[in-house]
């Protein structure tokens, strides 16, 4: 007998309970001792190709913080971007990391035990928590000398194929990006403005590759959502992500009953806790590592989501190597990936994880693959 959404919550909320346990400037320095881990931290800002235009924004740079673990001259590499509208930036998280100590910690693979302490020291800061857990998942990796995919028993050719993002912009551009983006067997385009069918029609006229769109909450009335996505399945659409607000909580489960194709969570999602209210309400959920506060967060997410039946997307924001990488190492599990975060950039200083012909491909090197250029 299928559960009431209501009903549901109530069954499986102690589920979620239990599984929520767990470039001029130098790098700033914590305080350590001799032959601990050292957290290294310094910001860095990513250079975009084109304007980034959203339902909400518009952005030519993303502020990130670049961090690095040291430990026994091994040294794992992180990241946290901060696009504005999260409420992050450079200034948070230089504070927080600052009070990072990982020197307590004498065995870096008491991973649990050491990312459940980077949590505890303040709320939110995800992106900044993010950045010591992939710079620890790339250490340990290393010392192990094994790639987290393998670590985790993946099967790296079972990667997919990653959409590349068209952002909200006037036809002659979109024409451009899309022509620009050939090599890819997706497309994602962001919506949620009154040029929604203008969007779509202009890539159509450059290209028949499969779409998803990415509204961002750009629709606040259920109905006309609901046209939209009738008329985006005639255009070959795959599926919609954060159709209307997160908010519309009642709203978005209406359209995901009606609707003939997935819809994905993005917004209304961030950490584990939140799964289990995304059953009912969304078909999918989108895992971004910056907004779950990295990998250990998101594997766990990714599984409690298998567990529910729902579809899983692996996404990222504007992003270099280093977290793209990260992401790209539990993509084999996922039926969906948008992990073009650092191919839109032009500044990238790193190498790792990279899409060939629209295909993710993992680098068969320790930790999360990634090397300095």
């Amino acid at each position: 007998m299928k559960l009431s959404r209501k009903n549901f919550l109530k069954t499986t909320g102690v589920v979620a309970a239990g599984l929520s346990f767990g470039i001029t400037p130098k790098f700033s320095i914590n305080k350590s001792k001799a032959g601990k881990m050292r957290l290294t931290f310094e910001p860095y800002t990513l250079q975009l190709k084109h304007v980034f235009t959203l339902s909400t924004s518009s952005r030519t740079t993303t502020p990130v913080m670049l961090t690095q673990i040291e430990y026994e001259g091994i040294v794992g590499y992180g990241e946290a971007s901060m696009p504005p509208y999260l409420g992050e930036s450079q200034e948070t998280a230089t504070k927080f990391l600052s009070k990072v100590d990982l020197s307590q910690f004498n065995d870096p693979f008491k991973m649990d035990e050491i990312l459940a302490y980077v949590d505890s020291i303040d709320v939110g800061n995800a992106a900044a928590k993010a950045s010591v857990d992939i710079a620890l998942h790339d250490l340990v990796g290393k010392l192990i000398g094994q790639p987290w995919f393998k670590i985790w028993g993946l099967d790296k050719e079972k990667t997919p194929y990653t959409s590349y993002t068209i952002g909200i912009d006037t036809p002659d551009v979109v024409r451009e990006k899309t022509k620009e983006a050939a090599e890819f067997k997706i497309l994602k385009v962001k919506m949620g403005r009154e040029n929604d069918k203008e969007m779509i029609e202009t890539i159509r006229s450059v290209t028949d590759v499969p779409l998803c769109v990415d509204v961002n909450q750009g629709w606040t009335d259920k109905h006309f959502a609901l046209d939209m996505i009738h008329w985006l399945k005639e255009k070959g659409i795959v599926f919609v992500e954060q159709p209307m607000p997160k908010e519309q909580v009642d709203d978005n489960a209406w359209l995901t009953e009606q609707s003939p194709l997935p819809t994905i969570a993005d917004e209304a999602l961030q950490r584990l806790q939140d799964v289990i209210k995304m059953y009912g309400v969304y078909s999918a959920i989108n895992i971004k590592l910056m907004k779950c506060t990295g990998m250990r967060e998101g594997y766990k997410m990714l599984n409690l989501a298998r567990a529910l039946g729902m579809k899983v997307m692996i996404g990222c924001m504007t992003e270099t190597s280093v977290a793209i990488s990260a992401a790209t190492q539990m993509s084999p599990l996922v039926d969906w990936a948008d992990l073009d975060g650092n191919i839109l950039i032009i500044n990238d200083p790193f190498n790792g994880a990279i899409a060939i012909d629209g295909k993710m491909r993992l680098l068969d090197l320790p930790g999360l693959g990634v090397e300095k250029k």
